[in-house]
This record gives C-alpha cells, sequence and structure tokens, in this order.
C-alpha cells in the first residue's frame, strides 16, 4: 500500500473508532473526517462530490420533511391508542399490535422517528396497566429493526443500496419483504413465549386504559385527513417510481413539498423535525468512503474477498449475510455499508453476479442491528426513554434476548436467501 492509500485507511479507521467511543458526535467526525481528505489531497472537491450519494440525502431530507408534517396532525399518536382499543386493555395483545405497527411504521418511516412516537404513548399504556415496560420496549427495537429492513426507505442502508445498485422500492417488497415476513412471524411467536403468557392485569386497570379516547390525541383533523391520503399518494409514489423513471429522491422531496403546499403547514416547524446532524454525516461519510475508493483501497478489499471466498458468489452471499449482521450489531451499519457499496460495485465491474450479494448485505446490515443495544439508532433512543422513566434496559439484559433472536432472524435469511438464489 502507498502513503495515500494508507493514509485513506487511518482516517476511515479512527473516524470509525471516535464514532463508537461516542466522545464526539458522529456528525462532527464525519466532517472532520472529509476535511481532512480534502486537505491532504487525497482526492480533488470536485471528485469528492461525485461520491457523495445524493439521491440517499434527498430521500432522507425529503422523508424527515413529510414526517415532520404529518407528525402535527397526531395521527401515530391517534394509531397507538386504536390500538389500545382493538386489544381490549389485554397486554399480550397490545404488545402484539404495538409490535405490528412499530414494523409497519417501521418500513416507512425512520426507525427513530418511529420509536420516538411509539415510545411514550407504551409507557404511558403500561403505567396503567401496572406492567413492566421493559418488555414491551424491547419487543419494539426489535419490530423497528425487522420492520425498517421490508422497504427501500425503512432504514438507511437500504437507502444507500437502492441508490447504489439501481433497485427501487417494488424490488425491495419483492426481495426483502417476503423475508421479513416470515421473521416477523416467528418473533411474535418467540416474543409470546418469552412475555405473553404471564402477562397479567388487574381489570381495573384494563378499564382505565379503555378510557383513552383516540380521538383526544387528533391535534389536527384537517391535517390527519391530507396525511392519510398523502402516506397512500406517498407509498405509491415509491412502487412506481421505476416505471416513472424518477430517482426514489424525486418521490420523497415531492411528497414533503406537496404535502407542506395542501396543508400549509408552518414550515418553520416542518424544518425543525429535519436531523440536519443526519444529512451531515451522512455527507461526510460518504467522502471518507469515497476517498478509500480514489486511492484503490476498495479494489484492493474487492480483490481479496474474491480470494477469500474463491470467487464463489454462494459462499460470498452467505460471509456477507453473516459478516454484516455480526459487525452491525456492535458498529453502525451507515458506514459499514458505505464501505461495501464500493466494493460491490467493484465486484460487478470484474463480472460477478452481485445480485445476491445487495440483498445479503441488505438483511444483514439490517436485522443486525437487533443484536445488542447499540446495534442501531433506535435501539439506543428507546432504551434512553426507558431509563428516562426508571426502567434502565442494561447492555447484558439486552443481549441475553436480542442477541440470540438477531442470530434466529439471520439463519432464517441464510435459508429465504439460498432458496431465492440457490447455488449454480
Amino acid at each position: 500500500m502507498d502513503v495515500a492509500q494508507i493514509t485513506s485507511v487511518a482516517i476511515f479507521l479512527i473516524a470509525l473508532a471516535v464514532i463508537i467511543s461516542e466522545k464526539v458526535h458522529r456528525a462532527v467526525v464525519a466532517l472532520t473526517g472529509a476535511a481532512l481528505v480534502l486537505m491532504l489531497g487525497l482526492m480533488p472537491f470536485d471528485e469528492a462530490l461525485t461520491h457523495v450519494d445524493f439521491n440517499t440525502l434527498g430521500v432522507l431530507f425529503g422523508m424527515m420533511l413529510f414526517i415532520g408534517v404529518v407528525k402535527l396532525s397526531g395521527l401515530f399518536e391517534f394509531l397507538a391508542v386504536e390500538c389500545a382499543h382493538l386489544a381490549k386493555g389485554d397486554p399480550w395483545r397490545i404488545m402484539l399490535l404495538f409490535v405490528l405497527l412499530t414494523a409497519l411504521l417501521s418500513a416507512f418511516l425512520d426507525n427513530v422517528t418511529t420509536v420516538l412516537l411509539i415510545g411514550p404513548m407504551t409507557l404511558n399504556i403500561c403505567k396503567m396497566l401496572k406492567v413492566n415496560p421493559v418488555p414491551f420496549f424491547m419487543t419494539e427495537i426489535m419490530a423497528s429493526n425487522i420492520g425498517g429492513t421490508a422497504t427501500l426507505i425503512g432504514d438507511p442502508p437500504n437507502i444507500m443500496i437502492g441508490s447504489a445498485a439501481g433497485y427501487t422500492f417494488v424490488d425491495f417488497i419483492a426481495v426483502d419483504a417476503p423475508a421479513v415476513a416470515i421473521i416477523l412471524v416467528v418473533m411474535l411467536a418467540a416474543f409470546y413465549l418469552m412475555y405473553g403468557r404471564t402477562m397479567t392485569v388487574a381489570p381495573q386497570d384494563v378499564s382505565e386504559v379503555l378510557t383513552l379516547r383516540p380521538a383526544d390525541y387528533v391535534k389536527d383533523r384537517r391535517l390527519m385527513s391530507i396525511s392519510i391520503g398523502m402516506v397512500a399518494v406517498v407509498a405509491a409514489g415509491f412502487m412506481f417510481h421505476g416505471a416513472l423513471g424518477w430517482e426514489s429522491c424525486v418521490i420523497a422531496l415531492g411528497a414533503a413539498a406537496l404535502i407542506l403546499l395542501i396543508s400549509r403547514a408552518p414550515i418553520d416547524q416542518a424544518l425543525a423535525q429535519v436531523e440536519w446532524t443526519t444529512l451531515v454525516f451522512f455527507a461526510g461519510l460518504f467522502i471518507i468512503v469515497g476517498a478509500m475508493t480514489a486511492t484503490g483501497v476498495i479494489d484492493m478489499l474487492a480483490d481479496w474477498l474474491v480470494n477469500v471466498t474463491g470467487g464463489n458468489v454462494f459462499l460470498t452471499m452467505l460471509v456477507l449475510l453473516f459478516g454484516s449482521a455480526i459487525i452491525s450489531a456492535f458498529l453502525d451499519n451507515i458506514p459499514f455499508v458505505a464501505t461495501m457499496i464500493p466494493i460491490l460495485l467493484a465486484l460487478g465491474a470484474d463480472g460477478m453476479d452481485v445480485t445476491p450479494l445487495w440483498w445479503a448485505v441488505s438483511l444483514g446490515a439490517c436485522l443486525g442491528g437487533n443484536g445488542t443495544l447499540i446495534g442501531a439508532s433506535a435501539n439506543v433512543v428507546l432504551s434512553d426513554i426507558s431509563r428516562k422513566n426508571g426502567h434502565t434496559i442494561t447492555f447484558a439484559q439486552y443481549f441475553k434476548t436480542g442477541f440470540p433472536l438477531m442470530l434466529m432472524t439471520v439463519c432464517i435469511a441464510a435459508v429465504y436467501l439460498v432458496l431465492r438464489f440457490p447455488p449454480a
């Protein structure tokens, strides 16, 4: 390796280590790393911009803005209380419906937004029922990561993969969603065996939950009606964006603009919901990884992967699936996927059939987030909500449940991929 290659790898590894330490905000780390790449002349500014995936940034920004408007209606709180009523106050049924609601919302919203909406309502209902909210939070953490695996927009790694590989919303529904459906059914059975059979609630506490009126949580009826219609429009837009010849960011940005125009929602309140630090983090990370591409490090890693697996697509698929899951359980899956994308592009340029590999990385990186309490941002956010309300979820406590269940889901995904992409 030459000096430029060693430097690009050093910047990436140091940035990753600091991100893991959580001593410095990850957006600051990414921005600093990108600045070093440019100042050290690893590539010129114009070339650095070519490595920034503006489609991914556009999808994230558009959906954050769109959801920022929808949140003002109270739609998500309404759905949570409605679930409690449908369950007739039964704690297991409430857990079941909250898991399904979390998984469904996570397929179309980012995971952090989903758990921020579901978490406080879960806590409120658990207080009324006088049940421990920790099992609810743990199942919702896992549901958010599983649900986010199903679609193009459900989890940032999928947005990145879809943009790089040219996969559409329909492609993710066709390939990832069936695996997610199977995994979710198995996980619900596991949750029932672990928690559902032992939940008991006093009749008077059930009655208190049933006194909640979903309508009381509607903040703006007109905006809620608009939001429901727009959610359907957005879903249709993502399903057909490939046929229309539009990038996925066009759908997200267009949806954000349209709902702002129709609803007349305050733009400053909607913009306040945008996670600007996340967008900065992505932009900086793309440049850091781009430096390794520009200096030839990514090509070297691609050659190494081919040598290790002998160029066998089937073996490479399984290595990437389990490797992605285990690494993503302990490290942020976004830097990992950002590193894998140019490797897979390089393998594809060399003539390897990389289609199964893209889906292996997608399933592995997204499902792997369930392995530990730091495996995904949603895990950290929901465990923090639990801790602040007097119900601490420790790393070891979560690991004992989450890691074995994560491995089980990845094994299911492995069987699914083998059946979907059988060896030649």
